[in-house]
């Protein structure tokens, strides 16, 4: 009976201790369902309990091409998916600094011609780490679409376009069209459709950065910055073959507040080109091959007024270009130039390393103009290497009506990059001055300032 009644006890406690086990099995599940229940109910999301178990998701703020549908195979048009996620990032308001749309690497995404517009809610990043195309020359640009221009970023107030990737602008059958310089015979051109697309323009912004990008190959200028407050172009790669025609690096027009430095830029036109109303520009450590080196110009085309001051370019190279520091003007413009330094820059095999053009001229016959740009208060510096002995080391061409003035030489020394023989500078109607010793020397400058009334005509009418 006493070995019945301990079974029994035994018996009984197993049950009572299953009971338990069960009880909290039961409730640590029903605990979880209410968790999940209430996680379905409620803004914003909490990290699950395991982090295995999380939903892949972006960062706030972060909006990737491929997740609003950009294929990137470089022939299925990703353009909708561009826009789309740019929509996207510029309303963004979940209180991030800045919105990033990403075009991710291990892609090519061909995009037609678009304009990015603004004003946005939130800075933007906007980073290339895949390749970007346009359609592939101009039997494949869409009839109905401008060819005057790819891809258009315009009132945008605070935006990077960066990236380890590159934009590839295929211009080589827009430089194969009949119009095109040196197209026809004896380097003239021949009639037919010529308009062909900037890759990149900046239009009605500010605070802009442009950096790391490796650009190639665009039909026209690489980059063009119209309208534009305080940019800054930083560490790109800008190539395109020396005969590609058209293609500058970067063009900046109405300008202000703009930094260039530390570049790469080999193309077939100017390296750098500044036009009309840009003024605080600063040029440093550029790389600058087989085009037509870093210009101010041309300006006063069709008798118009040109305003272009405090312009800085410093510590640059230039390797086998036709020209070295030009500033072009048409004859019959108004305006000035003033307030240009240029110093420390090294040449090899260059063409023209310093020139003045104020009869600048694309065409023959180009009639002679009493009026002209007023080119004053130029210093060279520190400018040395080897020119290539087609052309004289220096090149002061200016008006006969209004002369250039303020010229100042230092520090200056350039040789012939064959042979022995120095050839003698060129000066037509400049004023200048030497701080030193020039080589070769310079003896053709006219001494002293020309008269006060012509100073100032062209500084006042800016």
């Amino acid at each position: 009976m006493a070995k019945r009644c301990l079974s029994l006890l035994f018996l009984h406690a197993i049950l009572l201790i299953n009971a338990c086990l069960f009880v909290r099995s039961h409730a640590r599940h029903h605990k979880h369902t209410l968790r999940r229940n209430k996680r379905d109910n409620c803004s914003p999301t909490p990290q699950p309990d395991d982090p295995a178990d999380a939903p892949e998701a972006a960062p706030s703020g972060f909006f990737d091409v491929t997740k609003f549908g950009a294929v990137g195979d470089g022939i299925v048009d990703d353009t909708a998916a561009f826009k789309a996620a740019w929509d996207a990032a510029c309303s963004n308001t979940d209180n991030s600094e800045f919105s990033v749309l990403y075009a991710p690497s291990g892609h090519t995404f061909m995009i037609q011609a678009t304009m990015f517009t603004g004003p946005c809610d939130t800075e933007i990043i906007f980073k290339i780490d895949g390749s970007v195309v346009p359609p592939d020359g101009p039997e494949e640009w869409p009839k109905n679409i401008s060819k005057h221009q790819w891809l258009v970023f315009y009132k945008i107030d605070g935006m990077s376009l960066q990236g380890g990737g590159r934009i590839d602008g295929r211009g080589q059958k827009w430089w194969e069209l009949p119009c095109k310089p040196h197209r026809g015979p004896n380097g003239t051109t021949l009639p037919g459709p010529c308009v062909s697309p900037i890759a990149i323009r900046f239009f009605h912004s500010s605070n802009l950065t442009v950096k790391e990008l490796k650009i190639m190959n665009s039909p026209q200028f690489h980059f063009r910055f119209d309208v534009c407050h305080n940019v800054h172009v930083e560490s790109l790669h800008i190539t395109a073959p020396q005969l590609s025609p058209n293609t500058d690096g970067i063009h900046i027009e109405n300008t202000d507040n703009v930094r260039i430095h530390n570049s790469y830029i080999f193309n077939g036109d100017d390296c750098i080109s500044i036009g009309a109303g840009c003024y605080d520009v600063d040029i440093r450590n550029i790389s600058c091959g087989h085009g037509h080196g870093i210009s101010i110009g041309s300006l006063g085309n069709h008798n118009s007024r040109a305003c272009v001051h405090n312009i800085t370019v410093k510590d640059c190279f230039f390797k086998e270009t036709s020209n070295g520091v030009r500033i072009k003007t048409w004859q019959g413009g108004s305006g000035a130039v003033s307030g240009v330094t240029y110093d420390n820059l090294r040449m090899e095999t260059v063409r023209n390393p310093i020139i003045i053009d104020q009869y600048y001229c694309l065409e023959q016959g180009c009639n002679n103009q009493s009026s002209a740009v007023l080119v004053t208060d130029i210093v060279y510096s520190s400018l040395k290497g080897t020119y290539d002995v087609r052309s004289p080391p220096m090149h002061f061409g200016c008006s006969d009506t209004i002369p250039c003035s303020n010229i100042t030489l230092s520090d200056i020394e350039l040789l012939p990059a064959i042979g022995e023989m120095v050839s003698d500078p060129f000066c037509w109607n400049a004023y200048g001055s030497l701080d030193s010793l020039t080589i070769p020397p310079v003896s053709c400058f006219q001494e002293g300032l020309p008269p006060q009334s012509i100073l100032e005509s062209g500084v006042d009418s800016c």
